[in-house]
C-alpha cells in the first residue's frame, strides 16, 4: 500500500521518539554511579563515585555567599555559571602544565577531580593592593602595585573569621593529610605554585584587557598520589577582576559584597557580572596569534636533530615546519623559502640546522628581520671547530646559537610566548615544574641521608 504524506510524518515521528527513548536511556546507563556525600561547603558538594575510586564529583550551588555566609543568597544560574568557569580555568592551567585535581567537567553543574584531603589554607596572591588589605595595613593606598606579587594565607577557621596565618603557624600546625606531613618543602611547593598559577591566569585575563587584582587558591593532598595539587575551586568567587583596570567596572563577587540592599534587581545585576566572566573565560583557551618554528636543515643528515627540535616544540603547543636547503650550494632557493615565510605575516622563528659549515644561520640572519636561531648539529670528531661557523658572526648579524635541541625549542617558545599567551603560559608552568622536582629531589636525597 502506497504511504501518504500524513503516514510518512507519522513513521518519522514515531521513529524520532524511539530514538529520543533510545538517547534517554543510553544515557541513564552513562550516569555517575554516585555514593555518599563527602562534603558541603557554601557553595558546592562533593560526592563520592562509587564506580571510580580515587575521584569525586564536585557540585555547585546556586547560592552566593560573602562575609563567612553572614551574607548569603539564593542565585538562579550561579551553579552553571561558576562550574563553567571553573572548569575553563582548570583546563587553561592543567594545559599548561599545572597539576590539579581538575578531571572534566560532567555536566553544567558539576565536574570531576581526584579525591584529595584538603590543606585548610586559603592561598592569596594580590596584584593591586585593595579590599581587606587596606583595612590590615593602614596607610597603603588603594591601587598599590605589588611587584613582586604579594602572598598571604589565611586558616580556613569560620568561627574566627579566617585568621591571617605566618609560614611558622603552618609549619607548628604540623599537618598531616593523606599521608603526607606538610613540611617546609611542601609549604615553599604551595608558595612558589600559587605565584605561577596567578600568573598564568593573569596573563590569560589580559588577553582580554582584564586586570586580575587578587585570587585565592586552596591545595590538597592526592589521596591516590600523595602529592600536593592545586584543588577546589577558581570561579568568579575566588578572584577580583577589574575591565580595562577600572574598578567602577568590576564584575566579580565584590559586586554581591557591596550591595546596599539586596533585592531581585540587584540580584540581576550580580548574575549578569558572573554570566559575563563565564563567556569570557572561554576565550582564554583560545590563541591570540597564530605562530611557528621553521626549522631550515642543509641535508637530510640532519632530520634526526631536527625532529628533537620538533618535539619540545609541540610541548608549548608550537607547530614546526622542516624545509631542506643549502645556503652554500643554493643560496637563491634559501632567500626564496625564506620569502615564502615572511609574506604571510605568521610570527616566525627561523631555526638553523647546518652541520660543517654553517652558512645557513648567518645567511638567513643577514636577509631577514626576522629572529634567527642556528642549532648546529655538532658531531664528536669536528665539533669543536665546526661551532666556531655559528659562533663567530660579522658584523651587522644578530643570529644566536643554542647547542641544545631543546633548549633552542624553548629560545623559540620565549620568542613566540611573548605574543601568544598560551605559548607563555606553558613555559611559566615548565619553569614551576622544574623547580618543583628540583626541590622534591633534594627532599628525598636528605631523607636517604638520614
Amino acid at each position: 500500500m502506497a504511504s501518504t504524506p500524513g503516514t510518512a510524518r507519522a513513521l518519522i515521528r514515531t521513529l524520532a521518539l524511539q530514538l529520543d527513548v533510545h538517547g534517554l536511556i543510553l544515557s541513564l546507563f552513562s550516569e555517575l554511579k554516585i555514593g555518599q556525600k563527602l562534603n558541603e561547603g557554601k557553595t558546592k558538594q562533593i560526592f563520592e563515585l562509587v564506580d571510580q575510586p580515587g575521584l569525586v564529583l564536585v557540585q555547585s550551588k546556586d547560592q552566593i555567599t560573602a562575609g563567612n555566609a553572614v551574607s548569603k543568597d539564593q542565585m538562579e544560574g550561579k551553579a552553571a555559571v561558576a562550574n563553567k568557569t571553573t572548569s575553563c580555568v582548570f583546563q587553561l592551567l592543567q594545559e599548561s602544565g599545572i597539576k590539579t585535581a581538575f578531571v572534566k567537567q560532567h555536566s553544567d553543574t558539576a565536574f570531576i577531580a581526584a579525591r584529595c584531603e584538603m590543606i585548610p589554607v586559603e592561598w592569596v596572591c594580590r596584584r593591586v593592593a585593595t579590599g581587606s588589605f587596606l583595612k590590615r595595613n593602614p596607610g597603603v593606598k588603594e591601587g598599590y602595585r605589588f611587584s613582586p606579587l604579594k602572598m598571604e594565607m589565611f586558616f580556613k577557621d569560620d568561627a574566627n573569621n579566617d585568621p591571617q596565618w605566618s609560614e611558622e603557624q603552618l609549619l607548628e600546625a604540623k599537618l598531616c593529610l593523606a599521608g603526607l606531613t606538610i613540611g617546609q618543602c611542601e609549604v615553599d611547593i604551595m608558595s612558589r605554585s600559587t605565584v605561577a598559577i596567578f600568573e598564568i591566569v593573569e596573563k590569560a585575563w589580559a588577553t582580554q584587557n582584564c586586570s586580575l587584582v587578587d585570587m585565592k587558591i586552596e591545595f590538597g593532598v592526592s589521596v591516590k598520589r600523595r602529592e600536593i595539587v592545586l584543588a577546589d575551586v577558581i570561579d568568579n568567587d575566588s578572584w577580583r577582576l577589574w575591565p580595562a583596570g577600572d574598578r567602577s567596572q568590576q564584575t566579580d563577587k565584590q559586586v554581591y559584597r557591596e550591595l546596599k540592599e539586596v533585592t531581585p534587581k540587584a540580584m540581576q545585576m550580580v548574575k549578569r557580572s558572573f554570566e559575563w566572566v563565564s563567556e569570557r573565560v572561554k576565550l582564554l583557551l583560545e590563541p591570540q596569534a597564530s605562530s611557528r618554528v621553521v626549522l631550515l636543515m642543509g641535508s637530510t643528515s640532519d632530520v634526526a636533530h631536527c625532529e628533537k627540535i620538533r618535539k619540545a616544540c609541540a610541548s608549548y603547543g608550537i607547530p614546526c615546519v622542516l624545509r631542506v636547503t643549502s645556503a652554500h650550494k643554493g643560496p637563491d632557493e634559501t632567500l626564496r623559502i625564506k620569502a615564502e615565510y615572511e609574506g604571510d605575516g605568521i610570527p616566525t622563528v627561523f631555526v638553523a640546522v647546518a652541520g660543517r659549515s654553517n652558512g645557513l644561520g648567518p645567511v638567513m640572519s643577514g636577509n631577514t628581520a626576522y629572529p634567527v636561531i642556528s642549532c648546529p648539529p655538532l658531531t664528536p670528531d669536528w665539533g669543536p671547530q665546526d661551532v666556531w661557523s655559528s659562533l663567530r658572526m660579522p658584523s651587522g648579524l644578530g643570529c644566536s646559537t643554542v647547542l641544545s635541541p631543546e633548549a633552542c625549542a624553548q629560545f623559540a617558545a620565549q620568542i613566540l610566548g611573548l605574543r601568544d599567551h598560551l605559548v607563555w603560559c606553558k613555559l611559566r608552568a615548565s619553569m614551576l615544574n622544574t623547580w618543583v622536582s628540583l626541590k622534591l629531589a633534594d627532599k628525598k636525597l636528605q631523607a636517604c641521608s638520614l
